[in-house]
């Protein structure tokens, strides 16, 4: 069973650097989402390690054996492509069994495994039909049975799931995620979709500007990111500009206007310039009530309706904009309107601490 290893890959279109000096090591059976914002270098990377590209520098490495010289087909890897890339002539058993006929299998192989594919994404009742005649989560269900009955157990997905509707894509990522785990399959998954990321991957690559910038479990990267970037890439944060004023173990008292707050942040200074981070459902909100001096206070600004979340935005009585999150009651109570006056609790144990940007903070977190 495949294991990965990614050394030092770079790829340079010119004076472009595409892909960065990425390295990184995937274990067999896992599944891991690769995602950052749009020309990021994603799809240049998998490219890379399918052999569609061949990297400038670096070294690629399945089950410690390098790959460079391997031609494209005999890499054993599962290609899925995001425009699907059926070939709409043939039905869906003979794409089915396209790959296993320019491998010259015999045909009793191929009947069974054509077979055995068209029961593992449940249309055998479809057999007959044309791209054409499906849906596109139908479509897609067949580009991946496609790649898996070639043999491969290594797949790199790119955007497989762009093209459909937010439903179907919602369902879809869920019943790859068991495919992979029932078939062993070890799969890299690009997506610009965080939640699709965080939603079945063991774990996630963040990239920027063709680095890698950070590794973790999808809990990791949203609970307690190492970055800023990851921060406020991986889902809504608020971020709000201080000064350290108090040390105490792992905790830090942080000067923000005319209130202070406590955070989470070991290896800090005195005096540092610090953004502390908070996620908007650790920010609670409250009808306004008298001189509680813990309590910020402000002005519900905007409301926007999230389905099973409310989204809030408030601005305290020091001008500061803050977004909470809160569970939606029901249609007719969404909790609180625009114009309320409201008291803002931030939940301390959720706050992280980072040091403020040297280039600055809109450079930072910048998506290009």
């Amino acid at each position: 069973m495949p294991k990965l290893d990614i050394v030092g890959v770079s790829k340079f279109y010119g004076n472009i650097t595409a892909v960065d000096s990425a390295s990184f090591h995937i274990e067999d059976k896992e599944y891991v989402c690769i995602i950052g914002p749009s020309g990021c270098g994603k799809s240049t990377l998998i490219k890379c390690i399918a052999g569609i590209i061949s990297p400038d520098r670096g070294e690629i490495l399945i089950d410690g054996e390098p790959v460079k010289q391997v031609p494209i087909e005999d890499r054993k890897i599962g290609y899925v492509f995001q425009d699907i890339a059926l070939f709409p002539h043939m039905t869906v058993r003979d794409n089915l069994a396209y790959g296993l006929a320019v491998r010259s299998a015999g045909a009793d192989h191929i009947g069974r495994v054509t077979n055995e594919m068209l029961d593992l994404i449940n249309m055998r009742e479809r057999s007959k039909s044309f791209p054409t005649e499906l849906s596109g989560g139908a479509q897609q269900k067949v580009a991946v049975a496609r790649a898996i009955a070639t043999g491969s157990y290594l797949f790199l997905l790119d955007e497989p799931l762009g093209a459909l509707d937010a439903l179907v894509r919602a369902e879809l990522r869920y019943e790859l995620k068991q495919l992979a785990k029932n078939l062993g399959l070890t799969i890299i998954h690009v997506t610009h979709d965080q939640e699709e990321a965080l939603s079945i991957a063991d774990r996630v690559i963040i990239m920027k500007r063709g680095r890698i910038v950070e590794i973790g479990t999808p809990a990791e990267v949203y609970l307690s990111p190492k970055t800023l970037f990851t921060e406020n890439f991986v889902g809504e944060t608020n971020l709000l500009e201080g000064k350290v004023l108090e040390i105490d173990g792992g905790r830090c008292t942080v000067e923000i206007g005319a209130r202070t707050i406590k955070a989470i942040g070991p290896g800090r200074e005195l005096d540092e310039r610090v953004l502390v981070a908070i996620r908007p459902e650790s920010v609670a909100l409250k009808r306004a009530s008298g001189n509680d001096g813990e309590e910020w206070r402000g002005k519900i600004r905007q409301v926007t309706f999230l389905g099973s979340l409310t989204r809030y935005l408030v601005e305290t009585e020091e001008g500061i904009k803050l977004v909470a999150h809160a569970t939606t009651t029901s249609e007719f109570d969404m909790g609180f309107h625009v114009e309320d006056k409201v008291g803002l609790i931030l939940e301390g144990k959720h706050m992280l601490l980072f040091s403020y940007p040297t280039e600055g903070l809109e450079k930072e977190i910048a998506l290009e």
